[in-house]
């Protein structure tokens, strides 16, 4: 049994990568802590000390452009997202009285990526609790996309006195996904498969999961933001971190803390969305069971205690980027309640 699962993980790992080695770098390149690409707003610096390792953790904080209303929002972003993605939303939030704090974790985007560093949601949740700490803020609305589902849900969890709300945006870990037929993999074998990627992959995936198939030219720039790190200098120590973070991501779920949660919780899901980690590397009749957020948003609100579910049935798993007024018109009525 051992043996026919080796056999199986060691095609579907060939069978991803050669497409990826035959696609050409294309589009800007940028450095290991995405050097050359502009954020929306200015980017500070918060030094601190990790693992015993020096790391600068880069953010932006945007305050109000209409009187504020006294809250303040963290966007926390998702593994292949950085917190530039969120700037429509820091538009909408902030056009409404909201500070917004969007936070590069530490080993993404213009973060620092340490070349070794045991990544935890509990770690990148203390060291987001420490940024607010050193800024003064008291109390947060936490705001997850995606793999920053994951790790809002973590932090609300760590830190209820100064969570007013969790809000969630498509989370991944909506279930446990090595309890589902999705086979383990190593760093190292992530590794492998990170040094692959490439802007045709990249848009190709996007499009089929992030947008339902459509296309729209201002999505190009996020294709160029992540790819741009894969193609530049730094390429090696970007899909080191890149591993390490796929690693914490399967091994830790926060799924099965949903009923211990003591926040308000508000779940925005595109329902079209069909992400899973790793659902590739599955044997096919499990991985056609992956990722159905169409049940998994229901599942989610129901196990999670005083939870408002918000679902657009014609959306992927961006449907803040896909469909923005729209998405932030339901996140404004749901963080008003």
């Amino acid at each position: 049994m051992h043996s026919k699962l080796s056999t199986f993980l060691s095609a579907a790992i060939l069978a991803t990568a050669l497409p990826a080695i035959a696609l050409a770098q294309d589009g800007p390149r940028y450095g290991a802590e995405l050097q050359g690409f502009d954020y929306p707003y200015p980017v500070k610096t918060y030094a601190f000390t990790s693992q015993g390792k020096d790391v600068q953790m880069r953010y932006m904080d945007v305050t109000p452009s209409s009187p504020s209303n006294g809250r303040t929002v963290v966007l926390m972003h998702g593994k292949n997202f950085c917190a530039a993605t969120w700037e429509g939303t820091i538009k909408a939030l902030t056009s409404e009285g909201y500070r917004v704090i969007a936070p590069d974790q530490i080993g993404f985007c213009k973060s620092t990526k340490p070349d070794h560093y045991q990544y935890s949601f509990h770690q990148l949740a203390a060291n987001t609790h420490a940024l607010l700490n050193s800024l003064g803020i008291a109390r947060v609305t936490v705001m997850g996309h995606s793999m920053g589902g994951m790790l809002a849900t973590r932090y609300a969890l760590l830190y209820p006195q100064q969570t007013d709300q969790l809000v969630m945006v498509n989370p991944i870990g909506l279930e446990d996904w090595k309890t589902l037929g999705v086979p383990y993999l190593t760093v190292d074998q992530w590794y492998a498969n990170e040094l692959k990627t490439n802007a045709k992959g990249i848009r190709n995936y996007q499009q089929n999961t992030y947008y339902v198939g459509q296309w729209k030219p201002e999505f190009d720039r996020w294709v160029d933001m992540q790819a741009g790190m894969y193609s530049g200098e730094g390429k090696n120590i970007v899909a080191w971190n890149s591993a390490l973070t796929y690693e914490m991501v399967y091994t830790q779920p926060v799924v099965y803390e949903f009923p211990t949660l003591k926040v308000p919780t508000l779940l925005l899901i595109g329902t079209r969305d069909n992400t899973a980690i790793g659902k590739n590397f599955a044997p096919p009749e499990q991985r056609k069971n992956l990722g159905n957020y169409a049940v998994l948003g229901k599942v989610a609100a129901n196990a999670i205690p005083n939870a408002t579910l918000v679902e657009f049935e014609d959306l992927g798993h961006s449907p803040q980027i896909q469909q923005p007024e729209r998405f932030h018109a339901a996140l404004i009525q749901g963080l008003m309640k």
